[in-house]
């Protein structure tokens, strides 16, 4: 749960390996290999990244010390996701800790735009696992009406 931090104090967030997995595939997709065998620069970049968490099972990888290369290639692909959980029904507005709308706390709504992007992904997680919100049941129409992604 994100808390009442300083702005400039980052968070150590961790990038889930089904999201190295989904950049993976994402740009397996949009520069598809000639051969078979060649990889793209952002494939392998990513692809280096995913084999040590597979070789040292890990479900997740620090955003500090995260090969550079291997970032930008996963931001692109996160810039392909939706930004916000939000579906305009807010319930921590009329003072729940929890959203019945999307599912986030109150302090991950109101720091929402000071999170950084693999921060927010950890979050998009919690709540698909828990999928009890509304945006996954009563409003799921008002989900993927507003699967919009960023740019």
């Amino acid at each position: 749960m994100i808390s009442a931090r300083s702005l400039s104090e980052p968070m150590n967030a961790a990038i889930h390996i089904t999201d190295i997995e989904a950049a993976i595939n994402y740009w397996r997709a949009r520069a598809p290999s000639p051969d078979g065998v060649l990889l793209s620069p952002e494939v392998r970049a990513l692809a280096e990244v995913y084999g040590l968490m597979i070789v040292s099972r890990e479900v997740d990888v620090n955003t500090v010390g995260f090969p550079s290369h291997a970032m930008a290639a996963w931001l692109v692909w996160y810039d392909t996701m939706p930004d916000t959980p939000c579906i305009a029904i807010c319930s921590t507005s009329q003072g729940d800790a929890k959203c019945k709308g999307c599912g986030r706390s109150f302090d991950e709504v109101q720091f929402w735009t000071a999170m950084e992007p693999a921060e927010k992904r950890v979050v998009w997680r919690r709540i698909t696992a828990e999928g009890d919100s509304w945006r996954f049941n009563r409003y799921a129409e008002r989900a993927t009406e507003n699967r919009l992604p960023r740019g």
